[in-house]
C-alpha cells in the first residue's frame, strides 16, 4: 500500500508551494521519497520531535525551511505547519502551532 500526503489547511499547502525554487525542489524530492518509502527518512531528512510530531528538514541555497507533519493510520502523512528558519533553534511559537494542529488532527 502506498503512502499519501495531505495538508492540514490550504494555507499550509500554499506556503509549501510558495517556497523559493531550490527549497521547493528539495521539498518535492523528499516528499516523493516519503510516498515511496514512508514517513521516516531519518536524519538529515526527517526528525522526530515527540508525541507523533515530525519535521521535514529542507535545506537549499536560499536558506532552510521546516515542515512539521504527523502520520495517521492507513499510511497517511499530514503536513501541519511550515516556516522558513531564520535562527539556529526552532522558534517556540512555530513548534506550539504545530503541536496545536497535531492535537486537532488526532481528535478527528
Amino acid at each position: 500500500m502506498a503512502w499519501n500526503i495531505a495538508y492540514h489547511t490550504e494555507a499550509v499547502e500554499s506556503f509549501v508551494l510558495g517556497l523559493p525554487d531550490g527549497l521547493l525542489a528539495r521539498y518535492l524530492k523528499l516528499t516523493e521519497m516519503m510516498l515511496e518509502f514512508g514517513a521516516n527518512l531519518g536524519m538529515p531528512h526527517t526528525r522526530a520531535m515527540s508525541d507523533g510530531l515530525f519535521e521535514l528538514r529542507i535545506k537549499g541555497k536560499e536558506g532552510i525551511a521546516r515542515v512539521f507533519y504527523c502520520t495517521l493510520i492507513g499510511q497517511r502523512i499530514v503536513m501541519l505547519h511550515g516556516f522558513v528558519k531564520k535562527t539556529d533553534k526552532t522558534p517556540p511559537k512555530e513548534l506550539k502551532l504545530a503541536r496545536e494542529r497535531l492535537a486537532e488532527v488526532k481528535k478527528s
